[in-house]
């Protein structure tokens, strides 16, 4: 039984058919796995099971070429029709919103953005963490919170590289005082 949001493996395989095929050019399996959890419709072990079984039934094909040894993934003629034939319940907006996040994701990991996140344990026993970005080694975003905890410390850590790119983008946004972003 499927738990991802968007519901059966059904739509879990259509929802990654539908991104592969708009982004329309070869991925490797973590970038895929990253872009599929951009926004947390579908549920890691969901998307890793119906991968198997699409690249078993040659609705997903390895290509020639890798990426850092990895192997290359496309869809496939038969997974494009798969992805426009068949009918899921998931509503358009979803998968419009999951596409534009993926290709922005592509877009941050293709400009070759590095994330790192520094945590310091002060005097007072209090903790900061530092979030910095580099574009090409240059400092394009710093940010430096002071926690209470190292646990809370942690987990700001672990998010800030989960999704660095939604961080850059959010604080854009929130800076130049378009609030709405949270909508996009």
């Amino acid at each position: 039984m499927a738990s991802s949001v968007i519901g059966s493996k059904r739509n879990v395989k259509i929802f990654v058919l539908y991104l592969m095929e708009n982004i329309n050019y070869p991925l490797d399996y973590a970038t895929l796995n990253d872009i599929i959890m951009q926004t947390d419709y579908v549920m890691y072990l969901d998307f890793a099971e119906s991968f198997n079984e699409m690249t078993d039934a040659g609705l997903i094909l390895e290509v020639e070429g890798e990426e850092e040894g990895r192997p290359m993934y496309i869809v496939s003629e038969k997974g494009k029709i798969v992805a426009r034939e068949l009918n899921s319940d998931i509503l358009s907006s979803i998968l419009d919103k999951s596409l534009s996040a993926a290709l922005r994701y592509i877009d941050f990991k293709k400009r070759g953005v590095e994330a790192k996140a520094i945590i310091t344990k002060r005097d007072d026993g209090r903790y900061d963490i530092e979030c910095m970005m580099l574009e090409k080694r240059e400092l394009i975003y710093s940010t430096k919170v002071t926690v209470d905890t190292l646990q809370r410390a942690e987990r700001m850590k672990e998010n800030f590289y989960c999704r660095p790119e939604g961080i850059y983008k959010a604080t854009l946004a929130l800076l130049a005082g378009n609030v709405n972003f949270l909508l996009d």
